[in-house]
């Protein structure tokens, strides 16, 4: 046959996002047979997917979907081998794509996710994370998720995609801003609980058996009457909860929240938080 022509591979390049010297290797495989080209590279997709399987993903990206008219929201930490890979673009999109998946089809177990018809294209969504690794060259798989429902939703994912924040709130309106700059408070500092009758009576007496042992450790607390020692106690208490629960933390950004709380900026919105995601690449799943 003619030898392969350098517009023959750039059009299965164009048509495929593979490397060009894979696009010229199938094409001379298929004697200048563009469909087939496209059938030995999806071939070789495969194989590499089985081979890589076992390379160890240890860095990877969050990545967010709300779905406004479904009144849903996921979040979902998808894992590669190397930090560049995990900050290429097409990572990114391939992130994007698989909260779309969670959103759109609201799979139950990681291998629902992966054997679904994707919504964003053909085939299933592990052909599409296929592609991705038959062009960046990594292994790459979708490592956790979490899909919410009902509400409004917002959302902030750190600017190097390594932390993440979905935030489920009742209300009306749009509250896009406010919400995404509650959801960074969120990924900033982390609180445990959302409200404080959602955090358990154990911790709360094991928070108030040390304030008490505080205010008693105190000379200057010494002779003082039992209620105003009480007054003292809920304060501090306050203060402790104020560390791990979300509506108690006062807003991280000040200046544009001075004096107010996140559960007073919410409520001035009239909004009632409902629920949060928070995911750091490589953290540890407790849910």
């Amino acid at each position: 046959m003619s030898a392969i022509s350098p517009a023959a591979v750039k059009q299965l390049r164009d048509r495929t996002d593979m490397p060009m010297g894979e696009c010229k290797s199938a094409l001379v495989e298929s004697s200048g047979d563009m469909d087939k080209a496209i059938e030995i590279l999806q071939s070789r997709n495969k194989k590499m997917q089985a081979k890589r399987e076992g390379n160890e993903t240890a860095e990877g990206r969050i990545g967010i979907s709300i779905d406004t008219r479904a009144k849903a929201g996921a979040i979902v930490e998808v894992r590669c081998e190397s930090a560049p890979s995990a900050k290429s673009d097409p990572f990114i999109a391939l992130c994007s794509d698989i909260a779309d998946q969670t959103v759109g089809q609201d799979p139950k177990t990681l291998e629902d996710l992966v054997s679904e018809p994707f919504v964003n294209g053909a085939g299933t969504m592990q052909d599409r994370i296929n592609e991705v690794i038959g062009l960046i060259r990594e292994n790459m798989k979708p490592h956790r998720f979490t899909r919410l429902s009902g509400g409004l939703f917002g959302q902030y994912i750190h600017h190097d995609g390594t932390v993440g924040v979905l935030i489920q709130v009742n209300g009306k309106g749009s509250h896009d801003e406010l919400l995404r700059d509650v959801s960074a408070h969120i990924a900033a500092l982390n609180p445990t609980f959302l409200k404080v009758e959602d955090v358990p009576a154990d911790v709360v007496a094991k928070e108030k058996e040390a304030v008490m042992a505080d205010i008693a450790g105190d000379p200057k607390n010494a002779g003082k009457p039992a209620n105003i020692l009480e007054k003292i106690a809920e304060g501090k208490l306050k203060t402790k909860l104020s560390e791990i629960v979300l509506t108690e933390q006062p807003m991280a950004n000040a200046s544009k929240y001075p004096n107010t709380s996140v559960g007073a900026a919410l409520k001035k919105a009239e909004l009632e938080p409902v629920n949060f995601v928070r995911f750091k690449v490589g953290a540890i799943n407790l849910a």
